[in-house]
């Protein structure tokens, strides 16, 4: 009997950014409202389950508009995990929260406008952009 392999090629044509902020998620989310016209709400919390058969909780805020999607999501687990890598991207778990853009808003933006733009809030101590491809869970960042 014949094998049949399923090849998917999933998208990863989004401008992704990484930012260190130690401020609490909703005031994350407020400042990125105000600072970039956004309209981002709090979404129910994703879960993942971890290789050790733990679920992890991260807590999201998304804008959707006719053009484009923006998503911010907490790098870390929500609670208290006993998961070696309790974050939603281990690669860069130095990074508290990760930044999505995708569509229309993500081509308007030039990345070195909007890490100067991020730059100037206070709240945020460092941003930098990254390459989903380069990433090794880039498919938790798919939905």
């Amino acid at each position: 009997m014949k094998t049949l392999h399923l090849d998917i090629e999933y998208d990863f044509s989004f401008a992704l950014f990484g930012v260190v902020a130690s401020c609490r998620d909703y005031k994350m989310a407020w400042s990125l409202n105000r600072l970039l016209g956004l309209n981002l709400t709090r979404q129910r919390d994703l879960c993942y389950e971890t290789t050790d058969r733990q679920k992890m909780y991260i807590s999201h805020f998304e804008h959707n508009d006719t053009h484009s999607t923006v998503r911010l999501f907490r790098n870390k687990a929500l609670g208290t995990l006993t998961a070696k890598k309790p974050f939603m991207l281990p690669d860069v778990k130095e990074y508290d929260y990760i930044l999505q853009i995708s569509g229309a808003l993500q081509h308007y933006l030039h990345p070195q406008e909007l890490l100067r733009r991020l730059q100037s809030l206070p709240l945020i101590q460092y941003t930098k952009q990254f390459d989903p491809l380069t990433l090794k869970y880039k498919e938790h960042l798919l939905f």
